[in-house]
């Protein structure tokens, strides 16, 4: 079986890698898998991309498309013309593509049009909000997907209740519990980040700002920052900044307002970002993986968006959702939960996330379904 993966952005190097890992013990069982990896270049920037890929020890990479940035349909037109003569070259039994971003709708696209079976990590995730891409991009790929791996009941439920047959649903747990949690114990130890910006466990906030609802609105931008100053005065808040927003910041001319009021520094490796993430106080984020991964290390979360795909996060009390429209609001609602004292374990058990195999869970089925044809095991 030849399997191609089609990644692109920091979050699908994180979901990447289980499933490397799992096609990895198949292999050296002496499973017959091929996997090809392509990179459509979507995070370029060597702090959002070669850092993470080094650091995460994944493969190399058999194809990297080059595509960069630009506008949503011009950047999704690029992948489109490029992983179309891959996929026909590779001739694979299936893609596989993770997530929401443009590298994933352009790789489902592309593979749907040259009738290549497509399968879907992290399908079914819905925060009924049409103004996000994210939101497109999930809806149009579930809907092109032969099989859709979900990380929660919740998914399952949204693909059925939008028609799509149970046979083509599976609840596979997810995939960035499965790496989280079997580097528990590196993350504990991991202490050099705090030293290095002075910080104590749960004495600070960590922010992170990148969604483009929110870099690209200046008024909604300044809000943000007004209130992440406001809440430095009452402990540290520590901004690992995005490039987007930091262009964004430097061009409405207060990048260098936000470093003197607050911590700002560059992006983080993904254990240093989970070992800042552990040790918070609180965490502030537009971030769908970042809100995730606060619930799953028990640290209480403010994220500036209207909706989430994350519900599980909030109707377990653990994520307040506060649209960034008012600093004296995103300050009360962090107070808050900054302030929390949950009792252990009280609305918060990771089992919601699957059993921490989510990727082995994937491949199994891939095998499974392989075995019968995998194209039309997926149809079926």
């Amino acid at each position: 079986m030849k399997i191609v993966s089609v990644v692109g952005a920091r979050p699908q190097f994180i979901k990447l890698e289980p499933v490397c890992r799992a096609i990895g013990a198949v292999q050296a069982s002496g499973g017959a898998i091929e996997h090809v990896i392509v990179h459509t270049g979507q995070h370029y920037d060597l702090r959002m991309n070669d850092v993470f890929w080094d650091e995460l020890k994944l493969p190399h990479v058999d194809h990297h498309l080059g595509v960069g940035s630009g506008r949503h349909g011009e950047q999704t037109a690029k992948m489109l013309e490029r992983i179309e003569p891959v996929l026909m070259n590779a001739t694979p039994d299936g893609v596989l593509v993770f997530g929401d971003t443009n590298s994933t709708l352009a790789a489902a696209l592309a593979a749907s049009k040259l009738h290549i079976p497509v399968a879907h990590v992290e399908a079914g995730l819905r925060s009924f909000d049409r103004r996000m891409p994210e939101e497109i991009n999930r809806v149009i790929t579930d809907q092109l997907s032969d099989l859709l791996f979900t990380p929660t009941a919740t998914g399952s439920e949204n693909l059925r209740a939008e028609g799509i047959p149970s046979s083509r649903i599976r609840q596979t747990g997810d995939v960035m519990w499965d790496i989280l949690k079997r580097n528990l114990p590196r993350i504990a130890q991991r202490k050099a980040v705090l030293e290095r910006f002075g910080l104590a466990d749960a004495s600070y906030a960590l922010a992170t700002i990148h969604r483009a609802a929110n870099t690209d609105d200046p008024r909604r931008l300044r809000v943000i920052f007004d209130g992440l100053a406001k809440i430095h005065r009452e402990f540290p808040v520590v901004v690992p900044l995005h490039p987007r927003t930091r262009n964004a910041l430097d061009t409405l001319g207060i990048l260098r307002r936000a470093r003197d009021a607050m911590l700002v520094v560059e992006p983080q490796g993904y254990l240093d970002m989970l070992a800042l993430e552990r040790s918070a106080r609180l965490i502030v984020t537009d971030s769908g993986g970042v809100q995730k991964e606060a619930f799953l290390l028990g640290v209480p979360c403010v994220t500036l968006r209207e909706h989430t795909e994350w519900t599980e996060t909030v109707n377990a009390g653990w994520n307040r959702l506060v649209p960034p429209l008012s600093a004296r609001v995103i300050v009360e609602a962090s107070m808050e939960m900054a302030n929390r004292k949950p009792e252990p374990d009280t609305g918060h058990s990771c089992e919601v996330f699957g059993d921490g195999n989510a990727a082995a869970h994937i491949i199994e089925a891939l095998i499974e379904i392989e075995a019968g044809s995998l194209d039309g095991g997926m149809d079926g």
